[in-house]
């Protein structure tokens, strides 16, 4: 196995860890020669080795001893999609996924949601878990963005590599939190769309050394 492996392995224990994804559920992925590597369907983060995680080309032949997450398919079509994407986290975290469950998206109540690429956060229409569907869904909310919820089930980040989606995963959670906090005592007042544009491109060059 290669270090790849390793690393996809890690980022899926940090994320349980960091209290954004619960259980088996949740996957990761990282981009590979040909395709990707993703965590396995339905094991424990805990009780995996490196060896479990899952090789996938973009045919959607998976290679290996275990058999890849059930939501591959967003996860391949990411990658197709944005060359830039390096990596790809999907978790049912607390608020976030509370947020979807309501159908609705996160709005410009504060500048870090232009930290995703726009002025709100979508909310990617339901489809059934594992389809080409949900995966056609997550990838219209995600059109120029780095996440988006998805309706009744959770949330999807897109990074350059597994840290920088792993900051970005706990950093949604965090807005979501922020959002639902600010939804129990009536509601924000948002941002005006100059603003949000300003915000966008002090973004452009946002934690470059």
């Amino acid at each position: 196995m290669t270090d790849l492996h390793a690393a996809v392995l890690g980022t899926a224990r940090a994320m349980n860890a960091a209290g954004i994804n619960r259980g088996t559920a949740g996957n990761v992925s990282a981009r590979a020669d040909g395709g990707f590597v993703v965590t396995p369907t339905g094991m424990s983060y805990d009780a995996c080795v490196a060896e479990d995680m899952v090789a996938v080309g973009m045919d959607g032949t998976p290679s290996g001893r275990r058999k890849p997450s059930s939501e591959w398919r967003f996860h391949r079509d990411i990658y197709a999609a944005r060359p830039e994407v390096g990596a790809v986290i999907h978790t049912h975290s607390p608020f976030a996924t509370s947020l979807a469950c309501m159908g609705t998206g996160i709005p410009a109540f504060h500048y870090m949601v232009a930290r995703f690429g726009g002025a709100d956060v979508r909310c990617a229409d339901y489809a059934t878990f594992g389809t080409q569907a949900l995966s056609d869904a997550v990838l219209a909310a995600l059109d120029g963005r780095r996440g988006c919820l998805m309706a009744h089930h959770g949330m999807v980040v897109a990074g350059g590599d597994l840290g920088d989606a792993l900051a970005l995963a706990i950093e949604l959670e965090g807005l979501a939190e922020q959002y639902w906090r600010v939804l129990q005592i009536g509601g924000p007042r948002l941002l005006p769309g100059d603003e949000m544009a300003r915000v966008l491109e002090k973004f452009r060059d946002y934690g470059r050394q």
